[in-house]
């Protein structure tokens, strides 16, 4: 009778989140179309910063969107990224990456791995929405995974809408950052005044990576 129960309970759950009413995601914007605005909140280097689409004006920006900090396939296009910086750097091209995780969450997967780009947080899915990247994992509510580049004056140049977490980062090298140009600083400099993340002993938990290789 109990395993009743529990399959009932289980069948009512995947219910709910498959029925529940859910923000309708806009159409994912094509290249040549303008990059939907944005301003909010990133993580950088242990510390919260206000920032807006317009602050990359000037610069390329890949603008990549992820399910979840610490998981497998997140972790590897992170790293791929990461690997990558020097020649993104180089050729003046931005990165910012971009889930529904909160500022801790951000702060310790930049730190974890040594990442030397900034994470947009985006936890009422407003950006991810804009993007048509919103709830590419229903059940669980998380970004589909997609990345966008776009260019120096706010269009999108480039829509990755199936992206290899460990080929990603080379495809875009090899197309828009292989000639080396004026080397900006890692974030835009006009930033407002940050606020540093409260930092706090990690669970064992917190440290360990979840969730499948796809995510």
């Amino acid at each position: 009778m109990r395993w009743l129960i529990v399959i009932a309970a289980a069948v009512v759950a995947v219910a709910f989140m498959a029925l529940r009413p859910r923000r309708a995601s806009a159409a994912m914007p094509q290249a040549g179309e303008p990059a939907p605005d944005f301003q909010g909140q990133m993580v950088y280097n242990g510390q919260t910063r206000a920032i807006k689409l317009s602050d990359y004006k000037g610069y390329k920006l890949i603008l990549y969107f992820y399910p979840k900090d610490n998981t497998p396939g997140c972790t590897k296009e992170a790293c791929a990224f990461r690997d990558g910086f020097a020649k993104f750097k180089a050729a003046g091209v931005y990165i910012l990456g971009c889930s529904i995780d909160n500022a801790q969450s951000h702060a310790d997967f930049i730190r974890k791995y040594n990442l030397p780009f900034p994470l947009l947080l985006d936890p009422d899915k407003k950006v991810a929405t804009a993007y048509g990247a919103a709830n590419g994992i229903p059940i669980l509510g998380l970004n589909r995974r997609v990345t966008f580049v776009i260019d120096e004056h706010g269009k999108i140049l480039k829509v990755y809408p199936q992206v290899d977490p460990a080929t990603n980062a080379d495809e875009i090298i090899q197309a828009y950052a292989s000639t080396p140009k004026a080397t900006p600083s890692p974030i835009p400099s006009a930033i407002p005044t940050a606020t540093p993340v409260k930092k706090h002993k990690p669970r064992p938990a917190e440290e360990e990576d979840t969730g499948g290789d796809n995510q």
